[in-house]
């Protein structure tokens, strides 16, 4: 049997993610079976399983796909001038609200309060995250120090502020899968005046 190019290999791992990733939103993280993976894939079930042996392997592709794709878009940003914190949340949550599964985000953070192994597996992905907001904040940090308390280390700064940045992440996620009134656009909005200096 030929063996297929690592393109191609890419290809067929990004459709069975994507697969996975509508199977999510549809039915949740909890209700979604291997099975339902497969036929939403359309690929064989060897093929499914000789990427992805696992459900928990599964999310975490999904996770590293999802957050990968963030943390391109922040580079591509950061290539182009200082990225400061509102602009880091505003980009992270618009990139989270369009190709995220919002609810099954929700759902995998509720379940990884009582799992271990799926814990591990959110901080190991969302830990690169917080790696990358840090040094993009930096940039910005150096190149504003009015906006910083006085005296403060720029790196020290990004490092200290990095987790509120991110926790504006869940709370979108976790208001518009709760409240039928909830405002996208006000949340960006208030985002930017609370992040303003």
């Amino acid at each position: 049997m030929p063996k297929i190019s690592e393109s191609r290999r890419e290809e067929r791992r990004r459709t069975i993610l994507e697969a996975a990733l509508r199977c999510f939103v549809r039915t949740g993280y909890q209700q979604t079976s291997m099975a339902d993976i497969i036929t939403e894939s359309g690929l064989s079930t060897g093929a499914i399983y000789s990427y992805f042996p696992s459900k928990r392997e599964l999310i975490r592709g999904v996770a590293v796909l999802v957050i990968g794709d963030r943390q391109t878009e922040l580079a591509v940003a950061a290539s182009e001038h200082p990225v400061g914190p509102a602009e880091i949340a505003k980009l992270l949550i618009d990139g989270v609200r369009k190709h995220a599964p919002v609810q099954a985000l929700v759902q995998v953070w509720s379940e990884a309060t009582v799992d271990a192994e799926l814990r591990g597996l959110i901080q190991e992905t969302i830990g690169g995250m917080r790696d990358t907001i840090a040094t993009t904040l930096e940039p910005w940090a150096e190149q504003h120090p009015e906006r910083l308390p006085e005296g403060a280390d720029p790196a020290a700064w990004a490092r200290d502020v990095t987790p509120v940045v991110l926790a504006l992440i869940p709370g979108f996620a976790l208001q518009r899968t709760m409240f039928d009134d909830f405002d996208e656009e006000r949340y960006l909005v208030g985002v930017t005046e609370l992040l303003r200096r």
